[in-house]
């Protein structure tokens, strides 16, 4: 099957653009938070510039109040964002004690900002308002006791109609979920992907829908857009890939599996097939070569000479 591909340019999602300002992106966290801060210079962006997701860069993170917040935007549901967020927020908190000279080898106690990490969910299968997601899920082994290490992404659903108070409290972020909706309205008539995103800007400019930001950089969200329906495509397609090589796999298995015990069935009938000779017969993964010992083993008089007809093949 083949790839599509993928930009591999830096690419920055809808959604950095659409909270790009700091008033913006102000506005975002006191409607999570239920706060009320004014003053827009209070936040300190913090995102790290160089870490990428299939050439996209990482949504944003940012500093206020000593509190240190990671947002990431996700179009596709993705169980592993706990592990992403624990490696960004490790370089996070790895520049902030570096650019700050905090000395980790003093006896005082050094002071870091609370972390807060939030997972803006839009995608189309059906998922909860909030959702809790947690690094400790993917540890393998239990131990029968709490991990030293923990992280919880809280995810929340910014589809059209859910998280609804949340939603009110911050008009870009609504607004940012009827542009998606519209984009995906468009596209269920069946029309092609840059078509349907067109008559979207088109529909939502004509609402009062991100007017400003459709107007001023209209052919950047459309390229942004079509970035991430392709990204979208490309994971969709390693997974049917993933799910085609399973069959396959499991398949050559299930014939392999077969081969080598036909051939020990013949050898049991000549005499008893010594434990060394099984385990080879048994580990050999070339599924020719095992056809054309089950023809030996058919005519084989005794172990002795299939042992060396194989050893020659």
């Amino acid at each position: 099957m083949e790839k599509k591909n993928i930009n591999k340019k830096y690419k920055d999602r809808l959604f950095r653009l659409v909270f790009h300002k700091k008033s913006d992106l102000l506005d975002l966290y006191n409607a999570v938070n239920q706060s009320s801060y004014q003053n827009s210079e209070d936040l300190e962006i913090t995102t790290l510039e160089d870490a990428i997701y299939i050439g996209m860069k990482n949504d944003v993170s940012f500093l206020i109040d000593d509190i240190l917040n990671l947002y990431e935007h996700q179009s596709t549901y993705n169980p592993n964002m706990p592990i992403r967020g624990f490696l960004y927020l490790a370089d996070l908190y790895r520049k902030h004690i570096e650019s700050r000279k905090l000395n980790l080898y003093s006896r005082s106690l050094v002071k870091l900002p609370f972390p807060k990490y939030l997972v803006f969910y839009n995608g189309t299968q059906d998922e909860p308002d909030h959702k809790e997601l947690n690094l400790s899920d993917a540890f393998q082994n239990n131990c029968n006791g709490k991990p030293c290490l923990e992280l919880k992404a809280v995810m929340l659903n910014i589809n059209l109609g859910h998280n609804r108070e949340l939603m009110e409290r911050c008009r870009q972020l609504k607004e940012y979920a009827q542009f998606v909706a519209a984009v995906r309205k468009q596209l269920s008539g069946g029309i092609p992907l840059k078509e349907a995103i067109d008559a979207a800007v088109e529909g939502c400019i004509k609402a009062g829908v991100l007017t400003d930001l459709l107007s001023t950089h209209r052919a950047e969200v459309q390229d942004m857009v079509l970035t991430e329906y392709d990204e979208q495509s490309h994971l969709a397609c390693e997974r049917e890939e993933g799910r085609l090589e399973g069959r396959l796999e499991g398949r050559l298995e299930g014939q392999l599996s077969m081969g080598a015990e036909a051939i020990l069935d013949l050898l049991a009938d000549i005499s008893e097939v010594p434990e060394e000779l099984k385990a080879a017969i048994l580990a050999q993964k070339d599924l020719s070569l095992l056809k054309k010992w089950l023809k030996l083993a058919s005519k084989a008089e005794t172990i002795e000479s299939f042992t060396d007809q194989i050893k020659e093949s």
